[in-house]
C-alpha cells in the first residue's frame, strides 16, 4: 500500500493554486480558514507561524509549513496572536521587486468537501518543520524550480506548476511519515491495510480487531487515537475518498465504482456520496473533468 501516492491521489481535484507571496511592514500577515492542503516553504527573511492558541514557532529560509486541515494561521514578523495580523492581500500578478521582510512560497489543493482526507487527520492542522536538504537534495531543486515559475511564468506553466506542487506534498508527506508513522503502528497498520487494498469488503470491527491482533475494544480505542477517526468511520470516508477518485481518472459507471468500494447498489453510493461532497457523483465527476487554468 501506497498511502503517500493514495493520499496526493485524494487532494488532487480543483483548481490548484500557487503563488510568491512577500511581506514588509511591522506585523506580518493572517490567512483565512481555507478548505485546503498546502504549503509554505520561507525562502527568505526570518518569521513566525502564528496559529489558534499554539505557541508561535520560528520561521527561517528553507523551513516549511504544512496545512493539513485549512485552519486560520498567519506569518509575523515577531510573535504575537492571530488578531493582531492584518488579512493577507492576494494578487494574481506577482509582488514587484522590493525590499522585504520575508517572502515564501505557497501551494495548494482545495477540499471540495471541506474535510481532510482520511489519511491526514492524524497530522495537526498547521506544523512547521526544517527539512534535511543536504540529505535531500531533490526537495531543494522542487523548491527552486517552483520558485523560478511563480517569478517566471511562460508557456506550459500551469501544466508544470500542478506537477511541482504534487511533488512538493509528496516530499512533504515522506518527511512527515518519519515523524508521525500512520502504517508504522503495530497491529494498526495491518488493519489499515486491509481497509485500503479491500474497500469494498463488508469489513467488521471485529474483524479489523482480529487483524490487528487486540480485542474490539482496545483495537477502537487505539484505532481512534491513531488516526483521529473510528474504524468505521474510517472506513466509510476511505471508500468515499476511493469513489472520488475513481469519478475523476477513471470513465467507470457508478454501478461498477460503487461495487468496487463497498456499495451494493449505486443508489446507496449516491446517497452517500451527496451526504460527504454535497453533490450527487455525476455532478461531480462533471466537475473534476473540466479544464480549470491553474493560478
Amino acid at each position: 500500500m501506497d498511502l503517500i501516492s493514495e493520499t496526493i491521489g485524494s487532494v488532487r481535484v480543483g483548481r490548484v493554486n500557487g503563488r510568491r507571496i512577500t511581506e514588509a511592514g511591522p506585523y506580518g500577515l493572517r490567512l483565512p480558514a481555507t478548505p485546503l492542503v498546502g504549503f509554505h516553504v520561507m525562502v527568505s527573511g526570518e518569521g513566525w507561524l502564528i496559529s489558534g492558541d499554539a505557541a508561535p514557532v520560528a520561521l527561517r529560509p528553507g523551513d516549511v509549513v504544512f496545512v493539513a486541515g485549512g485552519v486560520e494561521h498567519g506569518v509575523a514578523r515577531m510573535p504575537c496572536t492571530l488578531a493582531e495580523l492584518p488579512p493577507v492581500a492576494m494578487s494574481e500578478a506577482p509582488p514587484a521587486p522590493a525590499p522585504t521582510d520575508f517572502e515564501f512560497l505557497c501551494g495548494m489543493y482545495p477540499l471540495l468537501n471541506g474535510r481532510k482526507p482520511a489519511a491526514l487527520r492524524h497530522l495537526p492542522d498547521v506544523m512547521a518543520f526544517t527539512p534535511h536538504y543536504d540529505r535531500h537534495p531533490e526537495l531543494r531543486a522542487v523548491v527552486d524550480m517552483l520558485s523560478d515559475d511563480y517569478t517566471n511564468a511562460g508557456p506550459g506553466s500551469g501544466a508544470a506548476r500542478a506537477a511541482l506542487i504534487d511533488l512538493m506534498i509528496v516530499h512533504i508527506l515522506r518527511h512527515l511519515h518519519d515523524r508521525w508513522p500512520l502504517t508504522g503502528e503495530p497491529g494498526i497498520g495491518e488493519a489499515l491495510r486491509a481497509i485500503h487494498e479491500q474497500p469494498a469488503r463488508p469489513w467488521t470491527v471485529q474483524q479489523l480487531g482480529d487483524l490487528a491482533g487486540m480485542s474490539r475494544s482496545a483495537f477502537t480505542r487505539r484505532f481512534t487515537a491513531v488516526t483521529g477517526t473510528a474504524p468505521m468511520g474510517y472506513l466509510t470516508d476511505w471508500r468515499l475518498d476511493s469513489g472520488a477518485r475513481l469519478l475523476r481518472e477513471t470513465t467507470e459507471p457508478l454501478t461498477a465504482i460503487a461495487r468496487r468500494i463497498g456499495y451494493a447498489t449505486p443508489f446507496a453510493f449516491t446517497a452517500a456520496f451527496r451526504r460527504r461532497y454535497g453533490l450527487p457523483p455525476g455532478r461531480y465527476r462533471a466537475a473534476a473533468v473540466t479544464p480549470a487554468k491553474p493560478n
